[in-house]
């Protein structure tokens, strides 16, 4: 009996020591090759954008991104069009629903966002950002707080089959040939413009940059409406700017002020109007609609100035930021590299999107015909810059409102630049 004792202690001893080594070495395998640990937590990034050009194929790219990284989800939710964005934007954080990843237009809205943003200056993408990409998100101090979407420019949109119809053999590009233009087009019994005056942002913002724009110094000027060295009121450009708004609103569609952005472009895309102020963002939307259009970018003059006037506006639309207190940091930072890293995201980005890449590292192939024109616009250096983003915070709806109120008549021009004055005076 004592001897049995003896032996199943042994066996006991022995069998223990080898479930010791068998764990001990399925432990250290585990921290050789990590592919042996248990199944990796899935990371979920809340990606909240504002382009609904774009929201389809977009889900499409971070489907594909979500293939390629199985424990990164990307869950993606747009406000844009109609709705207002930077509203949006502000109830999530203060809901405390802050996303990972958001749009910023940069200048005065980076500096009332930045203490929300983390430094992407070391970022691998960063060196392959164009000049003009790096501008709107560069603070005082050099540092870089976002990437660029894109490059984009706008103007008045033409449908050159129409204008044909109409006997139009030359594009305008004056204020006068506009009109003319517009007169023509009428009698041949075609609508010239779609007018979308119920959006905020395509008269007060868009539209209404071109005064800024077309000034000698656009940033010098605006320097000193903040320091009242200069005034809306009485500015050469700006009285100008009464003739682009006569000649839109009394070519226009009917019911302008209630023309939302889809109605706008649809009356475009299907050949019901011959002209629409947008820009290359709403290429996608027209060609879904009329595959065969053929279009172009007619620039909004102010005066009679042909070459002052042969200029589109162009610039960064927005950029990708991300919540510096984001808890995934690091799988943010890894989808954006990769939106402009991977031939993936490259391909996206220009034959999907049919975006105007804002980096040195993709090449600008399948564009549209308003992404080449307003490719061919910047490689010529004939282009004027946004100027909205460094305009007062909330200046841009109180200027459309005033837009508003002078298409329906409620006012005339002259109160319209009183109001555009004092709006910049109360908000700055």
């Amino acid at each position: 009996m004592k001897r049995f004792f003896l032996m199943a202690i042994t066996l006991l001893l022995v069998v223990g020591i080898i479930v010791g080594c068998s764990s001990k070495s399925s432990t250290d395998d585990k921290k050789d090759d990590p592919k042996k640990d248990d199944k990796e937590e899935t990371v979920t990034l809340n990606f909240f954008q504002f382009k609904v050009e774009i929201a389809e194929q977009l889900q499409k790219m971070i489907d594909e991104f979500e293939t390629e990284h199985p424990n990164i989800k990307v869950k993606l939710e747009t406000v844009g069009g109609g709705a207002d964005y930077g509203a949006a934007l502000k109830a999530k954080f203060a809901s405390g629903e802050k996303p990972d990843i958001f749009n910023n237009g940069g200048f005065k809205e980076l500096e009332l966002w930045k203490e929300h943003l983390a430094d992407l200056s070391g970022e691998p993408w960063a060196e392959h950002v164009l000049p003009i990409g790096k501008v709107p998100m560069t603070d005082t101090d050099g540092k870089l707080y976002g990437m660029p979407v894109n490059l984009e420019g706008y103007g008045f949109i033409y449908n050159k089959d129409l204008f044909e119809k109409a006997g139009i053999t030359e594009p305008p590009g004056t204020i006068s040939e506009l009109k003319a233009a517009a007169a023509k087009l009428k009698d041949a019994g075609i609508t010239p413009f779609s007018a979308g005056y119920g959006e905020w942002w395509v008269i007060g913002q868009h539209l209404l940059n071109i005064g800024f724009a077309q000034q000698d110094d656009p940033v010098a000027y605006i320097a000193g409406l903040y320091d009242g060295s200069q005034k809306i009121v009485g500015n050469e450009k700006f009285a100008q700017f009464k003739e682009v708004l006569d000649t839109e609103i009394g070519f226009a569609n009917d019911n302008p002020i209630t023309t939302d952005y889809n109605t706008q472009v649809t009356l475009f895309a299907s050949g019901q109007t011959a002209m629409v102020q947008q820009g290359n963002w709403t290429e996608n939307m027209i060609t879904e609609i009329n595959p065969d259009i053929n279009m172009g970018f007619l620039p909004i003059a102010l005066n009679d100035d042909k070459a002052a006037s042969d200029r589109l506006p162009v610039g960064v639309p927005n950029n990708w930021v991300i919540n510096k207190n984001s808890k995934n940091i690091e799988e943010a930072k890894l989808f954006l590299d990769w939106m402009v890293s991977s031939e993936t995201g490259k391909r996206y980005i220009t034959e999907e999107f049919a975006f105007i890449p804002a980096f040195d590292n993709i090449e600008p192939t399948g564009l549209g015909d308003l992404g080449q024109s307003i490719l061919e616009y910047s490689k010529a250096d004939k282009t004027i810059p946004w100027t909205w983003f460094r305009w007062p915070d909330g200046a841009n709806k109180e200027f459309a409102a005033v837009i508003q109120e002078y298409a329906a008549g409620k006012i005339d021009y002259d109160t319209v630049l009183q109001r555009f004055q004092e709006s910049w005076d109360n908000l700055k």
